[in-house]
């Protein structure tokens, strides 16, 4: 089935960020920049993720996931955003707020990805900072979860910067390229401030 390129568009969500960052709903249009950073970071990043499917940096791949990013919003699940420069909207990663709780739990699920050129610049780490007003604000949530393996010094370095709290660790908590492995679990609460 065809769907207009409007609709993986619309509607755009803009965070405006410091650190010369901004955080925006991916568009159809950043399809080629993404695919570009992904496969140049491929070695980088597939360590700390899930497996990539055979096809995962594929035009109508990518469509799905626009459209599933679209869908999340819509009802409120998830939020999928571009970390970009916001000098010149350059691609340089991602972050996911995932796993919308309401009720009694109020929280979400911090996911993030770096181009491989970008690592270790403080972008990332201004990108977690901006997510703290849109989550505790606009979605009014009381808890941000995370977690990392335990050998990533980089993102325990990343979490405990912007003032994550280390609670637990959880064994095969998640399938990482192809191996269940263990976690360290961080939260961060709207009363820790936005370190």
């Amino acid at each position: 089935m065809f769907l207009p390129t409007r609709s993986f568009d619309e509607p755009e969500i803009v965070v405006e960020g410091t650190g010369g960052i901004r955080l925006r709903t991916p568009l159809l249009a950043q399809y080629e920049e993404w695919a570009a950073l992904r496969e140049g970071s491929r070695s980088f990043l597939q360590k700390w993720e899930p497996s990539w499917p055979v096809d995962d940096l594929g035009r109508a791949s990518y469509q799905r996931r626009l459209r599933r990013y679209a869908g999340d919003r819509r009802f409120g699940q998830s939020y999928t955003f571009f970390l970009c420069s916001s000098d010149d909207d350059r691609l340089l990663g991602g972050l996911t707020l995932s796993n919308i709780r309401r009720g009694v739990a109020q929280s979400c699920t911090l996911g993030y990805w770096m181009g491989e050129a970008f690592a270790g610049k403080g972008y990332m780490t201004a990108g977690v900072r901006a997510l703290f007003p849109f989550v505790y604000q606009q979605l009014t949530l009381r808890r941000i979860e995370a977690a990392c393996l335990p050998i990533n010094e980089p993102s325990i370095r990343l979490l405990e910067k912007t003032g994550f709290q280390r609670e637990g660790y959880a064994r095969q908590y998640l399938c990482i390229n192809g191996r269940w492995e263990d976690h360290l679990l961080f939260a961060h609460l709207r009363g820790d401030g936005f370190a």
